[in-house]
């Protein structure tokens, strides 16, 4: 067991990542362990936003075909040290790690993208303040920049959209009975449904699998996905497009060949060496 706490006293591996290195990373100012400074909502949205303006959402070493895996200390060496980015068992694996250590009260979650028939192989948080729950979902993209309350009905919005909470029924699930489930709308498209069983670290390696090494499994070992927001909006990149997100304008969406995909990576602040950069190409011209 790790010398540090962790939600429902499983181990986590939190003590693989420093509060202050991560703190330092994103620019984020908090003297920790001052009274001034005591996990608050205030802090939460700082970290929330500074964590998604920080790292990007990125597959391409599921694409590539050589992603580690996802447990601590790898997810911890990538983001933390090398800022390479990542999915959301990675994003939240991280942000859950640093709150955890920073004294909050953390559940992780797992959801289903777009339909509640899917896989559970979207990962999320929530963290409690003076007695509520906020969901906080740094590894979707396009999704919230800071958190939102786990309440039916509660709105989030966001300059691309309005956010909100619903909380429904799964019904008669068999050995688990009727059970509650939330699910999280941009505007009236689901994002993703999620609910409240408890997570073990072995449901993690098993969404990573089924994600991104089981063949023929999903898009990610088929198509790039790199995106972040940036100071002014919010930029995509997939195989053959970018996607260029502002407050107030129109979309902008631009096709791009496999050599300007590749540097369009880049100019995320995404980082790859010369082999990298040349694989994926590569890959990317493969899939076109």
């Amino acid at each position: 067991m790790s010398h540090f706490a962790s939600e429902h006293g499983v181990d986590w591996g939190i003590g693989e990542f420093d509060p202050a290195l991560y703190l330092e990373r994103i620019g984020v100012e908090a003297e920790l362990g001052a009274a001034e400074d005591a996990p608050d909502l205030d802090l939460l949205e700082r970290i929330h936003l500074a964590h998604v303006r920080t790292f990007p959402f990125s597959n391409i070493d599921v694409l590539l075909g050589r992603h580690p895996g996802v447990d601590p200390g790898t997810v911890a060496r990538r983001m933390l040290h090398e800022g390479v980015g990542g999915y959301c068992f990675e994003h939240v694996q991280l942000m859950a790690g640093v709150l955890e250590r920073l004294g909050m009260s953390v559940r992780r979650r797992l959801g289903r993208v777009h339909s509640a028939t899917n896989s559970r192989t979207h990962m999320s948080l929530d963290v409690e303040l003076d007695g509520q729950w906020w969901v906080m979902d740094p590894g979707f993209g396009l999704s919230l920049t800071g958190p939102l309350l786990r309440e039916d009905g509660a709105r989030r919005e966001e300059w691309f959209g309005t956010l909100s909470m619903h909380s429904s029924r799964i019904g008669d699930a068999g050995d688990v009975g009727d059970m509650e489930q939330w699910e999280l709308r941009r505007g009236e498209d689901l994002q993703h449904v999620t609910d409240q069983l408890p997570v073990m670290p072995a449901d993690v390696t098993g969404g990573h699998h089924i994600t991104s090494t089981m063949p023929g499994s999903g898009p990610f070992q088929s198509q790039l996905v790199v995106s972040r927001f940036v100071e002014d909006g919010h930029v995509t990149v997939t195989s053959a497009a970018r996607t260029i997100r502002r407050p107030g304008q129109r979309t902008l969406h631009e096709e791009l060949i496999a050599s300007q995909a590749v540097d369009a990576v880049a100019d995320l602040g995404v980082p790859m060496d010369a082999s990298t950069a040349q694989a994926l190409g590569e890959r990317l011209r493969e899939r076109a």
